[in-house]
């Protein structure tokens, strides 16, 4: 009797897991389901995969904040504050923190995009936690806000910006102005949701966004500003977070603003979160 050439081959290994359902299906039994921390992570990879797939995805969060940085660093630093180098140890937490929430607008028109391609659709006929897709496309943009966040910092302290918080208040710093923008972002959701197509989502977003941006302390002291416009800022939530920030990365940690923040975003969870995901469930 002879042997052909696929009897001559060796059995190809089993795919990791495969022998664990194997064993489970034969005992009668199903495989447990995968929990919601399980569902956010593959929806937070997939995200992911699109940035691998598509690296030019990252100029918003890389090359467009470093411009912003030397831009007014160079162009504005003078005039501000009489040199470059002391305009820079005011400007770089508050510069971060704008640029960061200037990307945070992605999350909205990605999202309106994949709705538009009808991905959601075939999201919501598979068994998973419901807020999945959404949390996934959150947690994957928190990657990129925390590339943009390192990428500015680095670039200051190229530019001669000196923390005095040291590593601890830089880390701290970031660590707040990430879980703010993670709770801001459930905004632009609601408008990716919300509204019809990605340019729409993007043109909303950013006359909202460019306000209250410019409308803080971010580039200039309150205290430059005429009185009205000083109360207009105060209420600001971006300049509480500039502040909190700005106070953690110079080594003087404000329980004040670091409250009011986390407080804030709290709130914007349970408000547009709650809005976002009873948009979702009627789409």
């Amino acid at each position: 009797m002879t042997t052909t050439a696929d009897d001559q081959r060796e059995p190809r290994p089993a795919a990791p897991g495969t022998e664990r359902l194997v064993s489970v299906l034969g005992a009668g039994r199903r495989p447990p389901a995968p929990g919601a921390l399980a569902n956010s992570a593959a929806f937070c990879w997939r995200a992911l995969l699109k940035i691998k797939h598509a690296p030019e995805q990252l100029i918003d969060a890389t090359l467009f904040p470093i411009m912003l940085t030397l831009t007014f660093t160079y162009l504005l630093g003078g005039a501000i504050a009489g040199s470059s180098g002391e305009y820079l140890q005011f400007l770089l937490p508050g510069i971060m923190t704008n640029s960061v929430l200037l990307i945070t607008m992605y999350t909205g028109v990605a999202l309106n995009t994949d709705i538009g391609k009808g991905v959601f659709d075939r999201f919501r006929t598979l068994s998973i936690w419901r807020p999945a897709p959404i949390v996934g496309y959150l947690l994957g943009d928190l990657i990129r806000y925390a590339i943009t966040a390192v990428v500015i910092m680095a670039v200051g302290l190229v530019l001669g910006f000196r923390p005095a918080g040291g590593i601890a208040g830089v880390a701290g710093g970031m660590a707040l102005l990430l879980v703010f923008s993670f709770a801001f972002s459930w905004i632009w959701t609601m408008f990716g949701l919300l509204l019809r197509s990605a340019k729409s989502v993007m043109g909303i977003s950013t006359m909202l966004l460019f306000p209250l941006t410019f409308l803080s302390n971010v580039y200039v002291a309150p205290e430059t500003m005429p009185g009205w416009l000083q109360a207009v800022v105060g209420v600001n939530p971006v300049t509480h977070l500039v502040s909190a920030v700005r106070a953690a990365v110079a080594g003087r940690w404000d329980g004040g603003e670091i409250t009011w923040v986390l407080v804030a975003g709290a709130v914007i969870v349970a408000v547009f979160g709650t809005w976002t995901m009873r948009l979702y469930n009627r789409k």
